[in-house]
């Protein structure tokens, strides 16, 4: 049977037809999933030949490929969207018009899961805080499930019959068509302008963002971002993390008289800064944040301290690469918003200041409709060389200087790919007057003008890193 004469004849059934949109990982696993509950699936996606197509269930055999399909939309009673796809595209809107449900993955999960779920969302550090929270909860003895956004798509987490604990990273794009998730406890880590050319601006943003809380039975929320509390039931069960020193029973840091920094719980001196292998500012919230959510999950929290110390971060998160001519190179790619950015600037550069040592700074790729000059006062503090690379670099630098960068403390270079980085890092490490400590790469942007995803741009920087190793 072809796939318009399998389309016609299920069609004609007027059988509840399941329509996923978008043939990636999650779309993949709602497709496996639907058909093993009985339902009829259909799939349409904009590739013309979808790379994971052949992993499709026998069962769906309406595959509509190469373009959004609106008739078939029209036909469904309700429409599985993935995450990468937006609402706005004509064929689902039009859907939408004509009251035909549109949820995500996330919303499938979320009625089918019988065990409690930790939702986690953010602007930045959602994959460091996920993950380190799913080692605390495995350390302790928890059959736990780790996914959402942060590879494992939700609904796969499912076939694990004794998982006690779901820990979902959550993302804006997957929150938009959720409702009440119900998580046992739920928190957004942080707000800063990302995405804003999917969502409009940053009151759509932080809508779609802030619907992680609907239904939740506890809430963490940072006290440095006021975007991050939920604006209804404050009645909740919460606790609060910050970088200053805690309320009775909250989370936060104390520094002592020989200007030593503790996690603290209240008054309660928890674990010194200096034994986290994560380092920076922004990584002491990530352990905050984790504890607190722990907490509130009902994790011991002598494990979770045990698992803290052991945590050594993630791939592509300021992750040190290697000392070359002794200077320190970290690959944060993940950074692909300034928000992100601004925390590794910030985090890694009171390490070396210190020190009188300044950061050189490579940013630069598609940049999201972002406005770049909010770095400028980070970048005036803590970097001495600022090297632009990728589609919008041109558009990175004008803003930064529109924005007052010290041209008389930062030198701007302009060098298209990270190889014509690597040639000004060496021109400019070896001037005698340099005072470059370390390179970050943390682009602000999306990696796709030149590479395949942030990993791809992380890998390719930390090969030319070792190549420098070699010479």
């Amino acid at each position: 049977m072809t796939a318009s004469t399998a389309k016609e004849a299920l069609l004609h059934k007027g059988s509840g037809l399941q329509v996923v949109v978008g043939l990636g990982q999650s779309g993949l696993s709602v497709a496996h999933y639907l058909t093993a509950q009985g339902y009829q699936v259909a799939v349409t996606d904009n590739q013309v030949s979808p790379t994971l197509a052949d992993q499709l269930p026998a069962a769906v055999e309406i595959r509509q490929f190469g373009a959004i399909d609106a008739e078939l939309l029209q036909q469904a009673a309700r429409i599985i969207i993935s995450p990468g796809i937006s609402l706005k595209t004509a064929a689902v809107a039009a859907a939408k018009d004509a009251n035909i449900p549109v949820v995500s993955d996330i919303q499938l999960f979320c009625e089918a899961c019988r065990v409690p779920i930790i939702a986690i969302t953010g602007s930045n550090a959602k994959s460091t805080v996920t993950t380190l929270v799913g080692k605390m909860a495995a350390d302790a003895g928890v059959n736990v499930g780790v996914g959402g956004n942060i590879g494992v798509p939700a609904l796969t987490l499912l076939s694990n019959s004794e998982m006690e604990l779901a820990v979902i990273e959550l993302s804006s794009f997957q929150l938009e068509t959720v409702t009440n998730l119900g998580a046992q406890v739920a928190t957004v880590l942080n707000m800063s302008p990302d995405h804003l050319d999917r969502h409009g601006d940053m009151l759509g943003y932080h809508q779609a963002k802030h619907r992680i809380f609907q239904g939740a039975k506890s809430v963490v929320i940072n006290r440095e971002d006021a975007l991050t509390r939920p604006l209804v039931a404050d009645n909740l069960p919460r606790l609060s993390t910050g970088i200053h020193a805690p309320d009775k029973g909250q989370y936060g840091l104390i520094t002592d008289s020989e200007g030593q920094t503790y996690l603290a719980r209240g008054t309660e001196r928890l674990l010194s800064a200096d034994k986290l292998r994560i380092k920076g500012r922004h990584n002491l919230l990530n352990a905050q944040a984790a504890l607190a959510l722990g907490e509130l999950a009902g994790l011991p929290l002598d494990s979770m301290l045990n698992t803290l110390q052991a945590f050594t971060g993630l791939e592509h998160r300021c992750e040190y690469v290697a000392t070359v001519d002794g200077i320190d190179y970290f690959n944060d790619s993940k950074g692909t918003n300034i928000g992100s950015t601004m925390a590794a600037v910030e985090g890694l550069g009171a390490v070396y200041a210190p020190k009188d040592g300044k950061l050189l700074l490579i940013l630069g790729g598609q940049g999201k409709g972002q406005q770049f000059g909010e770095l400028t006062p980070f970048i005036n503090q803590y970097v001495s060389q600022v090297l632009f690379i990728g589609e919008d670099s041109q558009q990175i630098e004008q803003h930064l200087r529109a924005a007052g960068i010290r041209d008389d403390d930062v030198s701007l270079h302009q060098c298209q790919t990270l190889e014509g980085a690597f040639a000004m890092i060496k021109q400019v490490t070896e001037s005698s007057l340099s005072q470059v400590q370390a390179v970050l790469l943390s682009p602000a942007c999306a990696s796709f003008d030149q590479f395949s995803g942030f990993a791809a741009r992380g890998e390719h920087f930390s090969q030319l890193v070792k190549q420098l190793d070699n010479v």
